[in-house]
């Protein structure tokens, strides 16, 4: 089974979800978008699978500070744009096991996930 979680390394909901996961023995590989990016192909797969406007961190400092103007009329085309020039804006974490995504943290559901 391949587990990959997508994110930033100093955010809080990141540090939660590793911490899970390391205390209950997943096997996982981190991909930093600050480091490694996020290109594309992942992004509208996310987006297709999960909606834009859940993978769009809208509640983020990045969003909340873009000029009204590229907030305004937002589709997928749009959003992908934006995450694509700000990765900060993407929900985070996006965990990818073996296909099944899911974005954002709760333990209940990673409970579920991984079969604790």
């Amino acid at each position: 089974m391949t587990t990959t979680l997508y994110g930033i390394r100093n955010c809080d909901t990141m540090k939660k979800a590793r911490t899970w996961l390391d205390g209950h023995a997943v096997e996982y590989r981190f991909h930093d978008y600050k480091i490694e990016g996020v290109d594309r192909a992942h992004l509208s797969g996310w987006c297709a699978a999960l909606g834009w406007e859940t993978v769009l961190n809208r509640a983020g400092t990045t969003f909340r500070k873009l000029p009204d103007a590229e907030k305004q009329d937002l589709d997928a085309e749009k959003a992908i744009a934006l995450m694509l020039a700000n990765p900060s804006m993407i929900k985070r974490p996006i965990l990818d096991r073996d296909g099944a995504l899911t974005a954002g943290f709760r333990p209940e559901v990673y409970d579920t996930l991984f079969g604790n």
